[in-house]
């Protein structure tokens, strides 16, 4: 069946038109998103969620979700999304951070021109027949100090053409490294040296813990006096209260705001203050902008419904289209490997290490990881995925690490799993052969070579003879016929095991005759997704 896809907030009809051209079952309820009610009523039918800013995905309607699989929002912010509880439930979320950039920039600026010139309220005043000349003298933006907080995707654009009115800009942003704010021709410094400089300040940063109240109180008493404020970015980001204070104070000449703590914004301390330029969030508010982001999160929703390809995930390792084909196979084998390593351990886990050898290592080692922690956390929570396994394990505490190397062995990349626990350490590696197919290679230390079935059976016992033909007695008798055998051993007369592949389900007298014999130290089916 075709995937169903849900568009609950207004989005434009060539949007609707791709996701159509693209094989999804598309149902188009503009106005939805805010019944939540009904939403929440028939959210279960559907695999994918297209929104922009009035749908609200709360905790409640994710738990109808039975089906979801990815939440598109036609934009940037994803405040209306509960995130945590969309990772939980295994849905990915994307947003669509190029669509409006210059958009949300070109605001930006059009927001600072008009605090520095005071042009609404001169076009007020002129309207009203008056002629204020001298009332609205402004500053100019040439030679000014622009300080930019967060140098982003947005906030770079900012700074190209803050530079093209001959501005001084000055950056905090700590993802920001020195040698590409020598490549922006910006000056990189730290949040408090911004304040005490800048003329104007303009933030370009998201509203999450660490940004919140970021012009706080206490900031904005060390900013420059006569400082101008813009924000197009986030409500939130600003105390209002505090620059309403430093507004009348003087401190504070101007500031324009195109977002706010409570929106929609029918009050605020800013507004009705002079030479405060206030617009409803409009800065994404333009045809070319919205019809962009409807294209881009359309494309994007029918790529990872249709091939598994995802793109400006929140919560879930960007993998391409054309990735998605050439790990496609490695992906399944690191899940392979995974589950392998949650049946067989049964006390808690402390530790995940994954070590990936030759040509594999080369890849989005990120999605193989979520494909390794995903397989190991089924066991325990068969509905868990490779958006909220790594959520499930670090809430457990549990540590993951990645080591990657070159060529070292005979297959020319391999993967391998190794868990820590409190009693012991358990491992297994795997390789992908040139007919795409996932192998196990090494369990304990010890090489097979195993072909992968949907039922398996695992033994370990001491080398010693009458194995083989315990195996295929006992399974005989039961009626389950092995179709693949694999044998290893650590040295002669040492450790051995055995993985066979059969093909049905083994019966508990079977697993009860093979344990009662005394040949074999351990006696574990096991079960893999090889759909």
């Amino acid at each position: 069946m075709a995937p169903k896809v849900l568009i609950s907030d207004s989005l434009s009809e060539a949007a609707v038109q791709i996701f159509k051209d693209r094989g999804i079952d598309v149902d188009f309820q503009p106005n939805l998103g805010k019944d939540k009610e009904k939403l929440a009523a028939i959210i279960g039918d559907y695999d994918g969620l297209a929104i922009r800013s009035a749908t609200k995905v709360t905790e409640t309607i994710l738990a109808n979700a039975t089906n979801l699989k990815v939440i598109g929002r036609a934009g940037i912010g994803t405040d209306n999304i509960d995130k945590d509880a969309a990772s939980k439930k295994g849905v990915i979320v994307m947003n669509t951070p190029f669509g409006n950039m210059i958009t949300t920039a070109e605001h930006a600026i059009a927001m600072m021109f008009a605090v520095a010139r005071q042009i609404p309220e001169a076009s007020a005043s002129t309207h009203a027949g008056k002629w204020e000349k001298s009332k609205f003298m402004g500053v100019e933006l040439t030679g000014k100090t622009l300080g930019v907080i967060g140098a982003g995707n947005i906030g770079g654009i900012v700074c190209d053409r803050a530079r093209g009115l001959k501005m001084k800009v000055v950056a905090y942003d700590p993802f920001l490294g020195e040698e590409k704010a020598k490549k922006m021709g910006v000056e990189k410094v730290e949040l408090d040296e911004l304040l005490a400089r800048a003329d104007f300040i303009t933030l370009h940063v998201p509203y999450t813990d660490q940004t919140a109240n970021i012009l706080s109180k206490e900031a904005l008493a060390k900013t420059k006096k006569g400082v101008r404020i813009i924000n197009c970015a986030r409500g939130g980001l600003v105390d209002e209260e505090a620059l309403a204070e430093a507004l009348k104070s003087g401190h504070v000449a101007g500031a324009a705001f195109d977002v706010f703590k409570e929106e929609p914004a029918t009050e605020n301390p800013l507004f009705g203050l002079p030479n405060v330029v206030c617009t409803p969030h409009l800065g994404a508010a333009t045809t070319e902008a919205q019809e962009n982001v409807a294209l881009q999160v359309a494309e994007q929703m029918s790529d990872y419904l249709l091939t598994g390809a995802v793109s400006n995930a929140l919560n879930m390792p960007s993998v391409t289209a054309e990735e998605a084909k050439v790990m496609g196979p490695w992906i399944t084998l690191s899940g392979h490997l995974g589950a392998f390593i949650g049946q067989m351990t049964d006390e808690p886990i402390k530790a995940i290490n994954i070590l990936y050898d030759g040509q594999v290592s080369e890849m989005n080692l990120n999605a193989l990881n979520c494909a390794v922690v995903a397989g190991i956390m089924k066991r325990a929570n068969p509905d868990v995925n490779m958006v909220s396994a790594p959520v499930v394990a670090r809430e457990k505490g549990i540590q993951i690490s990645t080591t990657n190397q070159d060529k070292s062995g005979v297959f020319d990349g391999y993967v391998k799993v190794t868990v820590v626990t409190e009693k012991r350490e358990r491992s297994i590696a795997g390789t992908v052969f040139s007919d795409g197919k996932p192998r196990f290679i090494q369990i304990k230390g010890i090489n097979i070579d195993a072909e992968i079935g949907a039922h398996m059976l695992y033994t370990t016992n001491e080398d010693v003879p009458g194995i083989i033909g315990t195996l295929g007695q006992t399974l005989g008798a039961n009626g389950v016929n092995i179709a693949n055998f694999t044998l290893g051993r650590s040295v002669a007369k040492g450790e051995a095991i055995a993985l066979l592949y059969i093909d049905d389900v083994l019966p508990a007298t079977a697993i009860k005759q093979l344990q009662d014999t005394g040949l074999f130290t351990q006696v574990k089916e096991l079960e893999f997704d090889v759909s």
